[in-house]
């Protein structure tokens, strides 16, 4: 598009009254502006990538930083091309009638240093977000833009002083919507990915999105009231405007469908730094995880004490020898005491994962056995003036009795053994978590003890934060064998060299060969075994995070709460949910709930508008909920369709869906049942889905069909069900029974 030639709008006939020239001829002149800025831009950016990636060769710490400059010119590239004029999100006029001021996806200047666009997240675009009628923030006016295809599709204008209202020409009530631009733009269809909301976040979110990191911050609200709208772009705006989250933040999801929704909202946002994923992800056995049928079980395994008692099973096998031995060198025989042992089990730090731990405890062994000797015949043995402690110390790395000893007493521990030891052993789970009783250890025990579940994922979690990589210290100490090797084969190599050189007189280059500085840079320890190139050590999404998002949060259990606090230590936290949504009940407050899991500094907002829902499916929804929870936070719908809702009988499934498809060219459609994803000659496609209630949890569509309500269950669970597949339609609701 040639912005000089080409109109920024692309407006229907219906609106034709906003194409007054009076009212976009303003906006027009400044989105040429930056359509040109964005070439150029894109341009320079592109230059400069290809500079870097051309310049010569770099080693070390050179190279890092290329690498980095790299990588950040092309995410700045990635997020301009991503969009184009679409980046304005609207524009806003002060009180003192000073030039309008454009709000952006992202800040744009121009060549001469004109501001052309505010992040969104700046101070300066505060207003444009949270001002109101009550508070207009100093603005006398505010428009946002709808883009369609890189062209704006609609406007709106608020306008927040008297003088303004009702009057004629550029501030007429042409373009007025006295419900605000989000109102309008709710009836437009759903698509597969979630809309693009940022240009229509209200007063009341923005507040929430803008609240200080520190500590924990729960956004409680019903269906509707734009709940994982505020935890995306909260998510965005603290890595804006809060240094210390820089590339640490964890946003977590309900389930994947979920996460693919929202998979194009944070790099809209001018994020993508944020990692997204389903606490199934934290673990590796998550991804074939099975539901945990029995609910007794599930129960005592949701438990937090549960979790902690991972540190017992751990102790179990931290405990020193209690008798002594005698150790047999070459050149003496050295006693090892019990008091000995422990002084070496004492050796790691508070916090160390005990697979990494044994090394530590090992060389302090290898010390104390050192210590004790007496290196008279360790010296005389010693030819050529090696060091005897370093002979004593080589000659008990290779003790398989003492090693054996070790391993016995220190075990090197898979996290999944362990695990699967306290649902096969009842004596050994009995031991870890003597509270439980002896029915409840045994209903915890089961024939294939690595058969995970959903359950089981918290406890394998923590296993394997407290023991660490049992494979990451054998690497290490492969690695160390070979760095001794390579050192002893240089020296033997030094001595050759010195011997053989007749005119070297004790200070000449060979002998100079035997400095230890020299020696060690002579060793290119990266490129021998043992090093682990690919990162073995790092283990998916382990932490720590500086801020974690938790969507769906009142699904939580006691024990899943553990997985999170571990990746997060500063307790910097944005909670979202609401508790009438708990598919397993949430009788407590959220701040009884958190405190009990381990957090504090807990902060309350609450969100009651219903944006989304019309009040026609409001009215239905309401008494299916307070019907299992009568303190339910039920919201409140601001917009009717119009549309009521139909009942009927599931062999119409059909035809509904082919007339809505016929009628409608646009969005998207969701069949929700508890049953199989096929219903008589119903077939999911790109624009009718079949999802579960459970799966539908913050997802929306435009036309959602129930089958079989009552099917969802009995008692909380299911009416939890039937409210949250009921409230995902933005349009029309349609129930239909056997």
């Amino acid at each position: 598009m040639n912005p000089l030639t080409t109109s920024s709008f692309d407006l229907p006939d219906r609106l034709s009254h906003k194409a007054d020239p009076t009212l976009i001829a303003d906006d027009e002149q400044h989105f040429a502006a930056i359509a040109e800025s964005l070439e150029e831009s894109i341009a320079d950016l592109t230059d400069r990538i290809g500079a870097a990636r051309k310049a010569p060769g770099r080693l070390g710490q050179e190279a890092m930083e290329r690498d980095m400059l790299v990588h950040r010119l092309t995410a700045e590239l990635r997020a301009l091309r991503r969009f184009g004029l679409d980046l304005c999100l609207g524009r806003m006029v002060g009180a003192d009638n000073a030039e309008p001021v454009y709000v952006g996806r992202l800040g744009l200047m121009d060549g001469a240093g004109r501001q052309l666009l505010v992040d969104w997240r700046s101070p300066a675009a505060e207003p444009f977000f949270g001002a109101t009628h009550a508070n207009p923030m100093g603005l006398a006016s505010r428009r946002r833009y709808r883009w369609t295809r890189g062209r704006v599709g609609d406007y709106w204008d608020e306008v927040f002083t008297p003088d303004l209202l009702g009057t004629d020409g550029v501030q007429s009530s042409a373009a007025l919507d006295d419900q605000s631009a989000f109102i309008a733009s709710l009836g437009s269809n759903r698509s597969a990915r979630m809309r693009d909301v940022l240009g229509t976040i209200a007063a009341d979110q923005d507040a929430v999105v803008r609240a200080g990191s520190r500590g924990a911050l729960v956004v409680d609200g019903g269906p509707g009231t734009g709940k994982t709208v505020v935890a995306l772009h909260r998510a965005a705006y603290l890595l804006y405007s809060d240094p210390r989250l820089r590339h640490g933040v964890l946003f977590v999801g309900p389930h994947e469908p979920y996460l693919s929704y929202v998979a194009d909202v944070l790099p809209s946002l001018g994020e993508e730094s944020v990692q997204l994923c389903t606490l199934r992800d934290l673990v590796t056995e998550g991804a074939a995880a099975t539901v945990e049928t029995d609910p007794d079980v599930a129960r005592l395994k949701s438990s937090a004490d549960l979790v902690k008692a991972i540190d017992a099973a751990v102790r179990f096998y931290e405990e020193p020898p209690t008798t002594g031995m005698t150790v047999a060198t070459e050149w003496s025989d050295i006693w090892l005491s019990p008091d000995d042992w422990a002084e070496a089990f004492g050796a790691p730090e508070p916090g160390t994962p005990h697979n990494e731990a044994r090394e530590q405890i090992w060389e302090l062994l290898l010390t104390i056995l050192v210590d004790k000797h007496d290196d008279t015949a360790a010296r005389h043995a010693s030819p050529g003036g090696d060091d005897p402690a370093a002979q004593l110390r080589k000659s008990l790395r290779q003790n398989d009795e003492l090693r054996a000893t070790l391993d016995n007493a220190w075990t090197m521990i898979e996290a999944a053994d362990l695990v699967g030891d306290l649902w096969s052993v009842p004596a050994y789970l009995r031991k870890c978590a003597p509270w439980l009783s002896p029915d409840e250890v045994r209903k915890l025990q089961r024939t294939d003890a690595q058969a995970w579940t959903e359950s089981d994922l918290p406890l394998l979690d923590a296993a394997r934060q407290r023991l660490g990589n049992p494979e990451a210290s054998r690497r290490r100490r492969r690695h160390a064998a070979a760095v001794a090797a390579e050192r002893e084969q240089r020296s033997k190599v030094i001595d050759d060299l010195i011997a053989s050189d007749a005119y070297d007189d004790g200070e000449g280059v060979m002998t100079q060969l035997r400095q230890r500085d020299l020696q060690e840079m002579l060793v290119d320890e990266a490129a021998l075994p043992g090093t682990d190139p690919a990162g073995f050590d790092q283990k998916l999404l382990a932490g720590p995070f500086a801020h974690i998002v938790v969507d769906e949060a009142q699904e939580l259990t006691d024990a899943q709460w553990q997985m999170l606090l571990l990746r997060c230590p500063s307790r910097s936290f944005t909670i979202v949910g609401d508790r009438a949504q708990a598919r397993h009940g949430f009788t407590e407050s959220w701040r009884e709930r958190l405190e009990r899991v381990g957090l504090d500094r807990i902060a309350m907002a609450a969100l009651s508008v219903n944006y989304r829902t019309p009040e026609e499916i409001m009215t239905e929804a309401a008494p299916v909920i307070r019907a299992a929870l009568p303190d339910a936070n039920v919201p409140t719908s601001i917009r009717s369709s119009g549309l009521p809702v139909v009942h009927g009988s599931t062999a119409d499934l059909g035809s509904i869906l082919d007339t809505w498809l016929a009628e409608n060219a646009e969005g998207i459609a969701c069949v929700i049942g508890a049953g199989d994803h096929e219903h008589g000659t119903f077939r999911a496609t790109s624009r009718v889905r079949w999802l579960t209630p459970e799966l539908s949890k913050g997802l929306e569509f435009d036309l959602v069909v129930l089958v079989d309500p009552d099917a969802f269950g009995k008692g909380v669970e299911g009416a939890v069900d039937r409210y949250v597949a009921m409230t995902r339609a933005t349009q029309r609701l349609v129930i239909l029974t056997s």
